[in-house]
């Protein structure tokens, strides 16, 4: 792959970096699912749109800069309606992608899939069998719809389907359909929630979708929890938003160790899961921990000799795992993590924008880039901004790197930090710059 053979040549200053954005996000307009469902589910779909509430609704302050093109309608509104049309609007985010100098994005949901009771599936258990049906139906649309917005783009997107873990003769199906309809980013797993009644990983009725993943290399995601919202929010009061904070690297964590104490990366050692959105630097810590385990294990001492049947199988560390089977989707990666990352491991890291969350970096994109890159070789930045990404997503690196010649951020522009810097944050909710 190109991106290897140019990884072993000295950069020049004014090379350009291939940017591929780990963690973007899209959607369709609410009613515009509608002809992506079986006309069998039309009227309850009408029915259920006229009663859907957006739950976000803010004034966003990155509209205030003045030297990037929004468009007038989208400075006119300036709260959920713009941050929310910028899910469906392709133009509008290929314009922004090459402002922001990414060259290609990997898409999760970003809009609530028809029949769905918050803004995004959150593994919340139907009460039904026609519920679960509808609730199917509306992910399975929103993937087919997912399907026409990566070809308005080609070549420059992934997009990820949406799976259920209630019916696995219905996700195994999805898997096979959206690999033959060409959906490069995989499946994303329902989004974790305290309310969430979706089975745990380890469970030995999920075996046969780890496999099917493995056998048709179709990567698996865990991204952030599902936020705070109505009606949960009220009554949790404003501590709730401070406790997800908190918990956003929990689920993560306990995703790790259910994959690799349960074996499922022992049986499938092919098998890709991607961490997004979750933080890194926890990481290192988390994997001495599961290797202290690991090793205790090995032991019949004492209270050992319960961990005993866990750890026979596995053959390899959990660490070792870790290196062979992750990645990360280090979108709002921090200097502090940059500074971890021959702890994490170099090759793991995937940097993201987090578009168009107000959270995430964009507008601010190369300053955050050389904010968080400056001091890193350009060996590794590399790695970390696209290729490793490339490689997992099986993007064309030689048609993004002719974008990136035209739009990317150069060797020069990353070790160079932004004059500017200090402006930024006044206009940006991203903790890069916090």
């Amino acid at each position: 792959m190109e991106g290897k053979s140019r990884a072993n040549t000295g950069p020049g200053e004014d090379e350009h970096y291939v940017v591929i954005s780990s963690d973007s996000h899209a959607g369709a307009g609410l009613r515009d699912y509608k002809p992506y469902l079986e006309k069998k589910w039309h009227e309850d779909f009408d029915a259920w749109a006229d009663a859907y509430e957006n739950p976000w609704d803010f004034v966003d302050p990155r509209l205030e800069r003045e030297d990037f093109d929004f468009g007038e309608e989208e400075i006119l509104t300036g709260a959920a309606s713009w941050h929310s049309a910028l899910s469906w609007d392709s133009p509008r985010r290929i314009l922004h992608m090459d402002q922001d100098g990414v060259a290609a994005e990997v898409i999760f949901p970003n809009t609530a899939p028809p029949f769905m009771p918050g803004s995004v599936f959150a593994g919340t258990g139907p009460a039904t069998r026609t519920e679960y049906e509808q609730r199917w139906a509306g992910l399975q649309a929103h993937n087919r719809w997912l399907v026409d917005f990566c070809s308005e783009a080609p070549g420059r997107r992934a997009g990820i389907a949406q799976v259920s873990l209630f019916d696995i003769d219905d996700a195994m199906a999805e898997v096979r359909k959206i690999k033959e309809m060409g959906l490069t980013g995989g499946i994303l797993l329902p989004m974790d929630s305290p309310l969430s009644d979706s089975p745990p990983l380890y469970v030995s009725d999920l075996e046969p979708l780890w496999q099917i993943c493995a056998e048709l290399d179709v990567p698996v995601h865990k991204h952030a929890p599902v936020p705070p919202q109505l009606p949960h929010a009220e009554r949790g009061g404003p501590g709730m938003v401070a406790i997800s904070a908190i918990e956003n690297h929990f689920y993560n964590r306990r995703g790790v160790a259910h994959l690799i104490f349960s074996g499922v990366l022992e049986r499938h050692p092919s098998l890709k899961v991607i961490l997004t959105e979750g933080g890194a630097g926890w990481i290192p810590e988390h994997l001495h921990q599961l290797d202290t385990i690991y090793d205790h294990g090995k032991s019949a001492d004492g209270f050992r000799r319960f961990l005993q049947p866990a750890m026979e199988p596995l053959s390899l560390k959990p660490s070792e795992y870790f290196q062979r089977n992750f990645f990360l989707g280090a979108s709002l990666f921090l200097p502090s993590e940059a500074a971890q990352r021959y702890e994490i491991g170099v090759d793991k890291i995937m940097w993201g924008v987090d578009y168009p969350h107000s959270e995430g970096t964009f507008p601010y994109s190369r300053e955050a880039i050389s904010h968080t890159f400056a001091d890193v070789p350009p060996d590794e930045v590399r790695a970390m901004l696209g290729t490793t990404a490339g490689e997992v997503f099986n993007f064309d690196m030689q048609l993004l790197q002719q974008v990136a010649d035209r739009i990317g951020p150069t060797v020069a522009d990353v070790r160079t930090r932004p004059a500017k810097l200090p402006e930024v944050p006044g206009q940006s909710m991203s903790p890069v710059f916090a």
